[in-house]
């Protein structure tokens, strides 16, 4: 990647200090504060993470912090411990016990809590359930649930009996569900019986008959069903000798006397899998001491999380994010956690922000890609709710555009917000890079500093570092706690796509740029980076410049062949309000572009969309719209693609 990809970030040179009051009460209050940490981190790990891990349960201390390097890495050998006395039980002797766990909140506005008594005391006769109907240490449990909290249950109850939960996103189709069970061999499967989203009914129990009538779907024994929505609303066919209810396998009478089962540190804890541009998804594995360590200490410090706090991350849990900040990491802190069954839009734009009144949330976690819909909504309606409770803002999915973050600091944070972009994926299992809030200032659109024990770097393909404000390649050259330790049943993809391309690294396949401050700017995925006519152009700087038009709410730049040029730059555009489509307004934004970054960058193509093609956790799936703009047949896994009818209706208008 050359500077020419980085031109239009390096413009932006905001920043925003934390507020002094927030500072000053922050667990970390100052950058000379964090910059001691991380050292520490890097230098003596042994001494950091014992620290820092000294409110988790380990039965048994590790022996040793860390053996091995890339690929294969071991962490905290010798501990053993159950990541549900964690999350759970440790809480029982504390006044936490009595304090909300989950808040819960459906679609039509109905509401449930459970305390940490409650959600313990669920989790362990589940887990008794499980065990008697067969469930062992090592057996892998898919859970194909909506966001109800006995999802949670379900994931706490499965790493109660040391079994490996897979949970597959509850919007999944039939053969996705079915290429899962496959590919780990799943031999139980928890799900419901129907969910709610936007108003209509999900038949969640159906898509799961479907999917296991499927001769790939055979090792699995035994399917528990919970009752959600009722045999009126959704109606479910039982299998007999398969199917079980959940009501009827828990004795809701019995005593919660299910002991954990103690595993080893590396012992698997779950499989989530993440869909690739070609064959099948991958299986990432996580396993037990490392993730909870990371997810753990990344949540309190990034949050800087209070016991006052009404936390709120609006991810659903069949992702990472889900996984890591709304179960395992803000559990084992004694967090109070909002779950919300429905959609942000439902029954209008102005969902989140009564939720935030309703509930009194104090940190609100979601996506770039959430924030830009919002933002193309109007300022009106998060103005109709009070959001003076919040304190912490924070971002994660993919680059936020500077714009956005503006827009975000303004409306959502009345400008008193610190905001915490969060930079990750499925495989780092927990938080690698962030402006810690109260540290350090933030500059909109970048995803900030290294979390402790993580050394980032910006290199050239044979692995040499670059200089501030160069781009270059992401990557990471120490092992980190969390990590994932392989792709299931395939380690060779594992060492292929993750440690193949830059010698002794892990390469995390974005592109970047480090700044002269060491704070790291994520311009996208290295695939996403176009050669037109010997200019190299990261596709997030040409995204960023179009969403600072006033009249833009969404953008995506893709590449398409071109015989002169090589690839032709073609840019998908979603509107504000009040702004028209047309000749004239493709034109303004076209030179707008070119004007901020260089002629170099300017698309030879835009067109108007009225929605853009997002997986179901929100991310824009550039990888198709490469398909559109080439005019070629859409290829690849499109089992995570929220809304086929957004794809078929820009073919539709190319024609």
């Amino acid at each position: 990647m050359s500077n020419e990809a980085i031109t239009s970030l390096m413009k932006e040179t905001r920043r925003f200090e934390p507020p002094a009051e927030f500072a000053a009460r922050a667990r970390i209050g100052s950058r000379e504060a964090y910059d001691a940490l991380y050292r520490e981190s890097l230098d003596d790990p042994d001494t950091f993470w014992r620290r820092e891990a000294k409110d988790l349960v380990l039965r048994t201390p590790w022996t040793k912090t860390v053996e091995g390097d890339f690929p294969h890495v071991k962490w905290f050998l010798g501990a053993t411990l159950n990541v549900s006395e964690s999350c759970l039980d440790r809480h029982m002797s504390t006044p936490t016990r009595n304090k909300a766990a989950i808040v819960w909140e459906g679609e039509h506005g109905e509401t449930r809590t459970l305390t940490y008594a409650q959600l313990y005391r669920e989790t362990v006769l589940f887990a008794d359930a499980l065990a008697k109907l067969g469930v062992e240490k090592g057996d892998r449990v898919a859970i194909y649930m909506g966001m109800v909290p006995e999802v949670v249950v379900a994931m706490l109850a499965c790493a109660r009996l040391g079994a490996v939960h897979t949970v597959i996103f509850g919007g999944f189709a039939a053969d996705a569900i079915r290429d899962r069970v496959q590919d780990c061999q799943a031999k139980f499967v928890i799900t419901q019986d129907g969910g709610y989203r936007r108003g209509h009914v999900l038949e969640l129990k159906a898509t799961v008959d479907k999917a296991l009538a499927q001769p790939q779907a055979a090792s699995v024994q035994k399917v528990v069903v919970f009752c959600h929505l009722g045999r009126e609303k959704c109606p479910v066919t039982m299998h007999e000798g398969r199917d079980v209810w959940w009501h009827h396998v828990v004795d809701p009478n019995g005593h919660a006397r299910r002991e954990a089962t103690i595993v080893d540190a590396e012992h698997p804890l779950f499989i989530l899998y993440t869909s690739g541009s070609t064959g099948k998804p991958k299986g990432v594995l996580h396993t037990t001491a490392g993730y909870l360590v990371g997810t753990h200490v990344t949540t309190k410090y990034g949050f800087d999380l209070r016991d006052d706090d009404v936390y709120w991350c609006t991810a659903d849990v069949g992702w990472v994010t889900g996984h890591s900040y709304i179960v395992y990491g803000p559990l084992s802190n004694g967090a109070t956690c909002l779950l919300y069954e429905g959609a942000p839009n439902f029954p209008d734009w102005g969902r989140f922000w009564r939720l935030i009144e309703k509930h009194g949330v104090t940190i609100l976690y979601t996506a770039p890609t959430a924030i830009r819909a919002f933002m193309r909504q109007g300022d009106e309606w998060p103005k109709k709710s009070d959001l003076s409770s919040l304190r912490l803002l924070g971002s994660v999915g993919e680059p936020i555009n500077p714009e956005a973050w503006i827009w975000y600091h303004k409306n959502i944070g009345g400008e008193r917000c610190p905001i915490v972009d969060t930079w990750w994926q499925t495989e780092t299992g927990s938080i690698l890079m962030t402006t810690l809030p109260g540290a350090a200032s933030s500059k909109p659109g970048s995803t900030g500093l290294p979390m402790f024990g993580v050394v980032a770097d910006v290199v050239t393909k044979d692995g040499a570092s670059v200089g501030a404000n160069r781009g270059g390649m992401l990557v990471l050259r120490r092992p980190w706690p969390s990590m994932l330790r392989t792709v299931w049943g395939d380690d060779e993809r594992f060492r292929k796509q993750y440690f193949s391309d830059v010698e002794g690294c892990y390469f995390t396949g974005d592109g970047a740029r480090r700044d002269e401050d060491g704070y790291f700017w994520v311009v996208g995925r290295i695939d996403d980076v176009l050669n037109v006519a010997g200019h190299r152009i990261g596709t997030a700087e040409i995204e960023s410049t179009l969403v600072s038009h006033p009249s833009v709410a969404e953008a995506a730049a893709v590449g398409r062949p071109d015989d002169l040029k090589g690839q032709a730059l073609v840019v998908f555009v979603s509107l504000r309000p009040g702004a028209s489509a047309g000749p004239e307004l493709a034109t303004t934004l076209a030179n707008h572009v070119g004007q901020e970054i260089g002629k170099f960058a300017r698309p030879d193509q835009i067109r108007f969309a009225d929605a853009l093609p997002k997986t179901r956790s929100g991310k824009i799936m550039r990888r198709l719209l490469k398909d559109v703009a080439a005019g070629r047949e859409t290829t690849g896994d499109t089992s995570t693609l929220e809304d086929l009818s957004v794809l078929a209706k820009l073919r539709s208008d190319e024609e």
